[in-house]
């Protein structure tokens, strides 16, 4: 067995859940080709003491919901989406869980509206995982869809 067959395989898309926001459910779309993860928020504020409010919206229809989340402002990311236009993002750590698989990461707060999933898991929370392109909500369900 090669170092490689023993990781963990994960699926194109995944249902994820971030239990310190207390969402258990939102879908993920997993991108290598994205440095940092993001996240899609309605509104951020800039507290005083450092600290972001947000709003995540993880459903839209048939109705919306959405968490008031605060945490952490760890820093600014300069991003560049598929629009080609550099962004600067702010950054935020929480955990994120997959089935049994569970890690720290850091999330950009960024509009997604309009995105078939409301997350993006990019390289760095994916450190340690292979994906495989052709499945999808293998930890979800434990099997390859």
């Amino acid at each position: 067995m090669t170092a490689r067959e023993d990781r963990l395989v994960i699926g194109r898309r995944e249902w994820v859940a971030l239990p310190e926001w207390e969402i258990a459910r939102l879908r993920a779309k997993v991108d290598t080709g994205a440095r940092t993860s993001a996240i899609h928020v309605s509104s951020i504020e800039y507290l005083d003491d450092g600290r972001l409010r947000f709003e995540v919206v993880h459903r839209e229809r048939p109705k919306r919901r959405s968490v008031t989340v605060e945490a952490d402002h760890v820093r600014e990311a300069r991003v560049r989406p598929s629009s080609g236009r550099a962004q600067r993002r702010p950054v935020v750590r929480t955990r994120v869980k997959i089935g049994e698989w569970e890690r720290e990461i850091e999330l950009s707060l960024v509009c997604r509206e309009g995105m078939l999933c409301r997350m993006l898991l990019g390289r760095r929370a994916l450190n340690g995982l292979l994906v495989d392109p052709g499945a999808k909500d293998v930890l979800a369900n434990g099997s390859v869809s």
